[in-house]
């Protein structure tokens, strides 16, 4: 079948947002995957929870902030500058870790630069593609930033938590000098073009439209998923090893295993999602109810096997109603003029659940025990369902 040129610009520019955002979630997993190896070189699980926790706070009011620049700075800058400057403070926090104040600023900066990616590129997706193209690139670049996972999970398994970083920061260089060499060529060629949706004047005139997208909603949505999606992905290894007992190397290796069927979200996500009738409010619903039953299973059940597949499914379909927020919706917004504002906003909610999360959950493991946390990811989901009961209006 011929593709029209509005396709194969749409591929090609999804394939670009795909790789780049690949590199930014090999880095923004490599902590979680390597935390096991750092424990058992002396550093403390608090220690470790502390620096993810202001990672998470600082990518968080990144967010908000390089959302709204996004609007009005060129994607391919905000990009190019946002993956170089996360692969000089890769390598850094790998030569400063075992300071406590340098380890903590270098990966608060990392927040930082790797907040300056996903509004912009959402942005860019969503102003230069038709709305069917818009969401197979979301698709794309989130299936890359799961994929992320399993590859920082695969670095842990081969190397030292050092080369981990050395890694990664290679990969972030490397693909900000792809980055803004290929938008220029895209840019000269019109595939990518900006500006092309202006935000409504004033600020009643922007709120009524986000409160027509169900804004507030979203915003819920953003907050719950950002716990497991973000927080209870990082301390998965550490739970492999404290809880079901595993060796570091083997938690290194199951979270691998487990990142590549979590990896799968994006295609379930939008096949269900399609087979719903393009009924987001249904398929939101349907993912965190599953969410929800999945965590009950992992409560009671302790074979470690079937222990695993629980949590993996859980995170998976929590992941679900992620997929349809940031690969459905956000790219819906693009007649406001306001994408990567929007896009930095609800991020910006998602990762300040996750930091808030982190800072909980690494001292309740010591006060309460794993059990009783797995049950305060299951109440997350219930609320979650709750959130999602269908309103007045069901298509998206």
């Amino acid at each position: 079948m011929k593709l029209s040129p509005s396709a194969k610009n749409a591929i090609r520019i999804g394939i670009l947002c795909s790789v780049s955002y690949f590199a930014v979630y090999i880095a923004r997993n490599i902590l979680g995957a390597v935390t096991p190896q750092m424990v058992e070189d002396g550093f403390r699980e608090s220690f470790i929870g502390q620096v993810s926790s202001l990672y998470f706070i600082c990518y968080a009011l990144g967010q908000l902030v390089n959302g709204a620049i996004g609007d009005k700075i060129k994607a391919k800058w905000m990009i190019s500058m946002g993956l170089c400057g996360a692969g000089i403070i890769n390598l850094l926090f790998s030569l400063y870790a075992a300071t406590p104040a340098a380890a903590m600023v270098t990966y608060a900066c990392n927040g930082i630069f790797l907040s300056m990616i996903y509004g912009p590129m959402t942005k860019v997706v969503s102003e230069n593609t038709e709305p069917l193209h818009a969401t197979r690139c979301s698709l794309g670049y989130t299936f890359a930033s799961f994929f992320g996972s399993p590859a920082a999970g695969l670095l842990a398994s081969f190397l030292p938590w050092q080369w981990v970083f050395h890694v990664s920061s290679i990969v972030l260089f490397l693909m900000s000098l792809v980055a803004v060499c290929t938008f220029s060529l895209f840019e000269k060629q019109g595939i990518v073009k900006y500006g092309q949706y202006k935000a409504k004047k004033g600020p009643r005139g922007n709120l009524s439209m986000l409160f027509k997208h169900h804004i507030v909603k979203f915003s819920l949505i953003a907050i719950l998923t950002g716990v497991v999606r973000t927080s209870v992905v990082f301390w998965l290894p550490t739970y492999l090893v404290q809880y079901l007992d595993f060796s570091p190397k083997a938690a290194s290796v199951i979270f691998t295993v487990a990142s590549l069927v979590i990896s799968a979200t994006s295609f379930i996500a939008v096949f269900i999602y399609e087979k719903l009738g393009h009924n987001m409010d249904e398929t939101i619903l349907l993912f965190f109810s599953t969410a929800s039953i999945f965590l009950f299973l992992t409560y009671f059940i302790a074979p470690p096997a079937i222990n695993i597949s629980c949590l993996v499914l859980a995170i998976l379909s929590s992941n679900g109603v992620t997929c349809m927020m940031w690969n459905r919706y956000c790219p819906s917004l693009r007649d406001t003029g306001m994408v990567s504002s929007v896009t930095g906003f609800l991020d910006f909610l998602s990762y300040m659940a996750a930091a808030v999360a982190n800072l909980v959950f690494a001292d309740a493991v010591t006060a309460i025990g794993w059990g009783n946390l797995i049950l305060v990811w299951l109440g997350l989901m219930i609320i979650g369902v709750v959130v999602a009961l269908p309103h007045t209006e069901k298509k998206a």
